[in-house]
């Protein structure tokens, strides 16, 4: 026998209307339809507008929803939801669960996935990627700071439809090139598929227009448009951090995308793992694609980035200058950017080519150069020793092993550079010598440094580790 709805049904809705708030009956109660009942077989089927309320009703107010159904229809009653969207209806079937005491039922629910799918006559023609245009892989430089993420992202522009490496999650600071790889991918898969509906937002953007859905009531439309993107790229998530309805949100429309075989691909300034308030159940779901790391752009990387721009905008910049600019630009692309652009200006204006006093003066006003603490000769013996793989016993000792060597000489050389501690005091902390040792070595690594690029690298990478800079 199936039952009007008009009774039974009401008095559960008045039920639940009196245990939550209004804001929350209006958004996921009361666009809840009765179908009908069965007594034969006792089972409720209720009208839902998507896969998402279905997830949701169960995971937040299961307990409620299951006490209304019982008082108003019987103790053993079982439900069904039943997916509605536009004029496609799908079955979704739940089995009744009684309690470990067998007092009662609890309301659980199976989801069939093609009953979620959008309606596709309901997209809208015109599809605006939210992308930069000018953030591309034509002009993204690539280096040993971002060589695995680039090379990932390249791949996945090329087989979006992939599921390997999916999330494809990319950490790192502020001005490591995040946002521009980011966008790259985007534009690249665009490229390649113009049909895709590729979407780039922020997390605060998404987080914005998920609190404004709320307050309307269009938590269902809401789910419903980022359940049709092929391709979501979110920025900054560790906005999200400690936004519970956010980030229960987009953990539902994660699991959709991700079965669906939609590429997602994440961008936070640290890895899941440092992600504090954060979601257990989300922080797997980001770990357990791809994560890789951008560090800030070395001096190397810089320099090449700066040349680049230089041809292209057809500066007139010494290298020097070029190269100046790279080792004081704090390892930050966009701040690499803003001297570029100011540099630019200056040309522009005064007709006059860019030297060294005007580098260095817009150096001064557009770079923040961060405090540092003093080094000490033990921090720069200890870094030196890491890169040579060596041991401070191995540099203090008298043998002369040439990797041996090359450690000694470094840290004299670096320990007087960069401390104010005389030759005589720093001989004596590297193993009992004179000052005239100190100074030998830093003749010698000084004449290697004029000679050998390779060498000269090795350290800078040495100088980088304590953010180190030439004077």
């Amino acid at each position: 026998m199936v039952i009007s709805p008009n009774s039974p049904w009401n008095n559960a809705l008045s039920l639940i209307r009196a245990n939550v708030s209004e804001q929350v009956y209006n958004t996921w109660f009361k666009k809840i339809g009765f179908e009908s009942y069965d007594d034969k077989t006792k089972t409720v089927i209720l009208q839902v507008p998507s896969h998402f309320v279905c997830e949701y009703l169960e995971e937040n107010y299961v307990g409620l929803l299951g006490k209304a159904l019982r008082q108003n229809f019987c103790p053993e009653v079982g439900l069904k939801y039943r997916l509605v969207a536009e004029k496609e209806v799908a079955a979704v079937e739940a089995e009744p669960q009684t309690t470990a005491n067998h007092t009662g039922a609890n309301v659980a629910a199976q989801t069939n996935e093609a009953a979620a799918q959008p309606n596709e006559a309901a997209q809208p023609v015109a599809f605006d990627s939210q992308l930069n245009p000018d953030q591309t892989f034509d002009n993204y430089i690539e280096g040993v700071c971002n060589k695995l993420a680039r090379s990932v992202g390249e791949t996945l522009a090329e087989h979006p439809n992939t599921p390997q490496f999916n999330p494809f999650f990319i950490y790192g600071p502020s001005g490591s090139g995040k946002t521009h790889l980011i966008n790259a991918i985007g534009m690249r898969t665009l490229e390649r598929f113009p049909d895709k509906r590729v979407l780039y937002l922020s997390a605060r953007t998404f987080e914005m227009q998920y609190t404004t859905a709320q307050i309307q009531n269009k938590i269902n439309d809401f789910i419903n448009f980022y359940q049709t993107i092929d391709v979501l790229i979110v920025d900054d998530i560790q906005e999200w951090e400690n936004k519970k309805g956010t980030q229960n949100t987009f953990f539902h429309i994660f699991n959709h995308l991700f079965r669906n075989n939609k590429r997602i691909i994440l961008a936070a300034d640290r890895p899941p793992v440092e992600l504090q308030g954060m979601m257990d159940r989300l922080l797997t779901r980001f770990k357990c694609g791809l994560i890789a790391p951008l560090e800030r752009p070395n001096a190397q990387l810089c320099m090449d980035i700066l040349s680049k721009h230089i041809y292209q905008e057809n500066l007139n910049i010494p290298r020097d200058v070029a190269e100046f600019i790279a080792r004081n630009a704090n390892g930050s692309v966009r701040d690499l950017q803003g001297v570029l652009n100011m540099l630019q200006a200056f040309s522009m204006v005064y007709q006059r080519g860019v030297d060294m006093s005007v580098a260095q003066q817009v150096l001064k006003s557009s770079v923040k150069v961060e405090e540092k603490k003093d080094i000490t000769v033990e921090e720069i013996i200890g870094a030196v020793c890491n890169h040579f793989n060596v041991t401070i016993n191995d540099v203090n000792s008298r043998s002369r092993k040439r990797e041996f060597v090359m450690a000694r000489q470094v840290s004299m050389y670096l320990a007087q550079k960069y401390t104010k501690i005389p030759a005589i005091r720093i001989g004596k902390m590297v193993g009992g010598r004179d000052h005239s040792t100190v100074i030998h070595s830093c003749a010698q690594v000084e004449r290697r440094l004029k000679v050998d690029h390779k060498f000269s690298d090795e350290l800078q990478s040495i100088e980088t580790l304590f953010s180190l800079k030439a004077v």
